[in-house]
């Protein structure tokens, strides 16, 4: 199991889709070593250094959470069932109602979709909002998505410079 890290007023909590099983082995978020996630988040300024998949607890001393849409651990996002994203999304909304982070990114569009019974979505951030937190869509940073990492980063990047535009 993969614990979220989150507490009250975040900048941003970043929700992946579920746990891949190596970090469902290992009970700690994108700890695939093939999984971009750490190092996106470095280079795009959420945090000074990259932090290790065992040092994620430290993302709150930068502001940031994690969280995930689904607990069940998979192989690949495309096992996950419909419903699962839809009950998943009314938990996440409820979650967030109760940390009430700046922004949620959630890391897919079509989780995103599914999740929150959306079409048509583009990245950055979204028309929708859970009560006072902006809701922002990004690249998943999973080794088998084909974005490539200047892309990931320009658009983790997006997120950080609006948050910092807002003084957060």
């Amino acid at each position: 199991m993969v614990n979220d890290i989150l507490q009250p007023g975040l900048r941003v909590v970043f929700c992946g889709i579920n746990p891949g099983k190596s970090s469902a082995h290992l009970g700690l978020p994108f700890a695939h070593p093939a999984n971009r996630f750490w190092k996106v988040l470095h280079l795009s300024g959420f945090t000074d250094r990259q932090l290790k998949p065992e040092e994620a607890s430290l993302m709150l001393d930068y502001g940031c959470g994690v969280t995930k849409l689904v607990e069940r651990p998979t192989v690949q996002a495309n096992e996950i069932a419909l419903q699962e994203l839809r009950e998943g999304g009314r938990g996440l909304i409820t979650k967030m109602q109760d940390y009430q982070p700046r922004a949620l990114a959630i890391l897919g569009k079509q989780a995103f979709e599914q999740a929150f019974s959306q079409r048509g979505a583009q990245w950055g951030k979204q028309q929708v909002t859970v009560g006072d937190t902006e809701v922002w869509v990004l690249p998943n940073t999973s080794g088998l998505s084909r974005i490539k990492l200047d892309k990931l980063v320009e658009a983790f990047s997006e997120l950080d410079q609006a948050l910092i535009a807002r003084g957060l």
